[in-house]
């Protein structure tokens, strides 16, 4: 996809690149400068939670608008994954993400090459609204995965602190991946993500994508899986489906069945995406964005919150003898969800990914 642009373009998209990395910050650590919440918010209570609740294991609502009942938490460590942030204390999700993301990080390390995941952000104890870096990530079906390899040796808890993200864009270029760092093996790592049939959607950079559509050769069955958005230059998002049986979650819209390659993508790289909001109309006072609060949830919340906490992290932690909760009975269905409930990050296109 070749960008024709005259001068005026090229001196728009340097302005332009600012503010794509200003996009990718927000989704990243720098996110932690954002104000307090306020006392009695969704996020403030939610984020006070240090264990989840005792319980079935059940997602309530949708990515960016809900709850999640008996989550267990992602080891630490494991042969072929680390977590990093665990000042966090994000690890937790449920069981079907957890599994998955164990399964993902030994396929990648025995078919594509990859040493080991990086684990970042999967949800809070209990989900709901985070306090910064996320709108989604609220029902514990969400992951992020470093573009980082493992490093041979553990990480030492202050290093999984500090560790900075190594981002796949060129400096100082317009959507451009930087051919100095990426590498086969991390294609070959999304498309083991995306292969899984339990994979929803996969977030990545509009910069990614296009590499990808250009450059992949294999099977691009699942291609359609990886989804542009703002940010996402350092850290791919994986997205899994209502688990089967979770009649309370609220599922989104199936992504389109073509590779993504077309329209959608080339939105991407025109002024429309990056340009700043519109000022509001004269005389117009502009609405203040009002906190979210439980009660705004779905009904279930209130009572996840509200219920006994499990004994300690190492009885809710997955592959323990207490980690694995029950799975909800089956229940059918319901029907896909639009993407609703997403932040305020400016334009999307119609094919719009719910917020990360």
């Amino acid at each position: 996809m070749a960008l024709h642009t005259n001068a005026t373009f090229q001196t728009f998209l340097k302005l332009a690149f600012a503010g794509l990395l200003g996009a990718s910050v927000v989704a990243g650590d720098v996110a932690a400068q954002q104000k307090q919440p306020s006392p009695g918010s969704a996020k403030a209570i939610f984020g006070s939670v240090s264990l989840p609740n005792q319980g079935v294991a059940q997602p309530y609502g949708f990515y960016a608008k809900g709850c999640m009942s008996g989550a267990v938490a992602l080891p630490v460590d494991g042969p072929t994954w680390q977590t990093m942030r665990l000042s966090r204390n994000r690890r937790w999700g449920n069981p079907a993400m957890i599994s998955l993301l164990e399964r993902l990080s030994r396929d990648a390390a025995k078919y594509d090459g990859w040493p080991g995941l990086l684990v970042g952000d999967i949800s809070q104890p209990r989900g709901g609204p985070m306090f910064n870096g996320h709108a989604s990530h609220q029902i514990g079906l969400d992951a992020d995965i470093w573009l980082t390899p493992m490093p041979a040796h553990p990480l030492s808890i202050e290093e999984r602190e500090t560790l900075p993200f190594t981002t796949m864009l060129q400096k100082n270029a317009f959507l451009t991946i930087n051919p100095n760092v990426w590498t086969e093996s991390r294609a070959r790592l999304l498309m083991r993500a995306a292969s899984y049939p339990q994979v929803e959607r996969i977030f990545v950079n509009p910069a990614i994508k296009k590499k990808m559509c250009d450059t992949w050769t294999g099977d691009r069955t699942n291609l359609g899986k990886l989804r542009p958005i703002y940010g996402h230059d350092s850290h791919f998002h994986i997205r899994i489906k209502c688990p089967p049986g979770a009649a309370s979650c609220k599922p989104q819209a199936p992504v389109p069945a073509d590779d993504g390659c077309g329209k959608p993508l080339a939105w991407w790289f025109t002024k429309e995406p990056w340009a700043p909001p519109k000022p509001p109309k004269p005389g117009v006072k502009p609405v203040k964005p009002r906190e979210v609060m439980v009660s705004d949830l779905p009904n279930a919340c209130a009572s996840v919150l509200a219920a006994p906490s499990v004994d300690s992290i190492q009885a809710a932690t997955f592959g323990g003898a207490a980690a694995a909760p029950a799975v909800a009975p089956m229940a059918v269905m319901p029907a896909g969800a639009s993407d609703d409930a997403l932040p305020d990050i400016g334009p999307v296109p119609d094919d719009k990914p719910s917020g990360e």
